[in-house]
């Protein structure tokens, strides 16, 4: 389990260096600003850096990419101008592997499978719909799943991403019957509490793009009951 440096502000930060800091989002957050005009957790993690380090002036930080904002877990950010371009480069070479962690009410079709579908962006009501075959405007998205435990009422999914596409996660497995639990917009029935939905980008693990170094972090999982019966 990563070590937290620091909890100020509600901010988990599990890794930092010169270059990268770490983060563990909470539901709710955006990592960005955006038009609701509420503070992103970019914000957060500068102000952070400015207290910390006595820092006068602006705080330069890259987001180098995002969650949604009901789900939680590991956020990468550059402190560097020299070292985002580097982390861009990474994700897109996919030489970032990221881990996900889901909780779903129905059984998947498999104990573990591949998917292959082409999702088209509705940006009228922000949501991703998963087809069978390549449709216009779509773009192919490949995850593999595997079924770690069986809850009470519940299945805890461990999910790995070959592509980064909008909604992904929630879109695909919901086309299975398989909605994430709290996540209307994809067909569960029932919201959580402060809009959360149960997907945690768990862990993370690439090579350092300055020292060379293996990174590997994971990110501790929320506060709640049914999150906590999966690592029991």
């Amino acid at each position: 389990m990563s070590k937290i440096l620091s909890n100020k502000s509600n901010l988990q930060v599990l890794f930092e260096d010169n270059h990268i800091i770490i983060v563990n989002k909470r539901a709710g957050d955006i990592v960005q600003g955006d038009k609701t005009g509420d503070k992103p957790l970019s914000d957060v993690v500068k102000e952070y850096i400015k207290v910390k380090y006595n820092k006068p002036g602006n705080v330069y930080l890259g987001t180098v990419h995002r969650l949604d904002r009901p789900t939680t877990g590991l956020v990468i950010f550059a402190k560097t101008s020299k070292v985002l371009p580097r982390l861009n480069k990474l994700f897109l070479s996919k030489d970032i592997n990221k881990t996900y962690w889901a909780i779903v009410k129905n059984e998947p079709p498999k104990m573990q499978e591949t998917l292959i579908n082409w999702l088209k962006k509705n940006p009228k009501n922000n949501k991703s719909y998963s087809h069978s075959k390549e449709v216009t405007d779509s773009k192919k998205a490949i995850l593999h799943y595997k079924i770690l435990k069986k809850l009470d009422n519940y299945y805890l999914l461990e999910i790995n991403l070959e592509t980064g596409r909008h909604h992904q996660i929630r879109s695909q497995l919901s086309n299975i019957g398989s909605p994430i639990k709290g996540d209307l917009k994809y067909g569960f029935d029932r919201s959580n509490k402060h809009a959360s939905i149960h997907l945690h980008a768990r862990h993370i693990e690439f090579i350092h793009p300055v020292k060379n170094e293996p990174i590997n972090i994971t990110a501790p999982l929320p506060n709640d009951p049914i999150w906590d019966a999966c690592s029991s």
